[in-house]
């Protein structure tokens, strides 16, 4: 990890798991972050613990009214963007906005908080999508699942596809700017997703299951600490180096070719700056 004294990350879920072990990083390194979170009493208490001379704002990605007050608190630059909060649901739920709450939550209220941002974003702007991807098919005229059957596994494997093919779009138009874009896979984190299912029998098996392939919170934090400050390709994708991506130490790994599509980035593009009213 780089010595980052004197500059300033903005990590968003920056209160457990992944984007803990990030954070923790990062202000070790010497960094001053900004900690959106939806639970202000817990950031304060990291601030506190990591010296006292962070930001703290609240922060609901699952409301573009929270999103445009918490950009709009933010001031002077930002080296690095970490687009790190997503949420699982157990069941089709809505945003304040009428979002189906996987993309509105995983990708319309990030997309809309980092172009808000963008002016004072300097160096790095990381999004972590997942290898969940893979198997997902994007279908822009319904990402809101209103006409089309909704499934855990559907629904939070589109909202990854969709910030995959946000980071092409966006990383296409940051070209010839200082800004990079660069995307992760954490690989698999004991977290919040196997807990979705609702079904404590089927919960236990999962958990049981790919517990041998796992990996600690801190462990695959190292993805997006590597690919917010390694000398990397444009919009590479990093992601752990072991079996299927499960685990293992940051690499650059192969994305789906529907995350490499071009014109599908634009459509999704184009379909959150409808959503969102809000434009790079």
């Amino acid at each position: 990890m780089p010595d980052q004294t004197g500059r300033r990350w903005l990590i968003t879920g920056a209160t457990n798991g992944l984007g803990l072990a990030t954070a923790q990083a990062a202000a070790a390194a010497g960094a001053t972050l900004i900690l959106p979170a939806r639970r202000t009493e817990r950031a304060e208490e990291l601030n506190q613990e990591w010296g006292g001379q962070h930001q703290v704002l609240r922060l609901d990605l699952a409301s573009l009214d929270s999103v445009r007050r918490a950009a709009a608190s933010i001031t002077g630059d930002i080296d690095v963007l970490v687009n790190n909060a997503g949420v699982v649901t157990r069941r089709r739920e809505e945003t304040a906005d009428g979002f189906e709450k996987m993309i509105g939550t995983n990708f319309l209220g990030p997309f809309a908080f980092t172009n808000l941002l963008l002016p004072q974003v300097r160096d790095r702007i990381v999004i972590v999508g997942s290898d969940a991807h893979q198997g997902a098919r994007m279908h822009v005229n319904d990402l809101h699942f209103r006409t089309r059957k909704w499934s855990i596994i559907a629904g939070y494997g589109e909202s990854k596809l969709a910030d995959m093919l946000w980071g092409l779009g966006l990383s296409r138009r940051l070209r010839g700017t200082d800004v990079s874009v660069q995307l992760v896979h954490p690989g698999w984190v004991l977290s919040n997703l196997q807990s979705a299912v609702g079904n404590k029998t089927v919960e236990r098996f999962i958990t049981a299951v790919s517990t041998p392939f796992a990996q600690s919170a801190r462990k695959s934090a190292l993805c997006t600490l590597f690919a917010a400050t390694a000398d990397l390709p444009e919009c590479s994708y990093v992601g752990p180096d072991g079996f299927r991506a499960l685990n293992g130490w940051p690499s650059l790994i192969n994305r789906s070719a529907a995350a490499s599509d071009p014109q599908q980035a634009e459509a999704v593009w184009d379909f959150a700056e409808r959503e969102t009213s809000t434009a790079a």
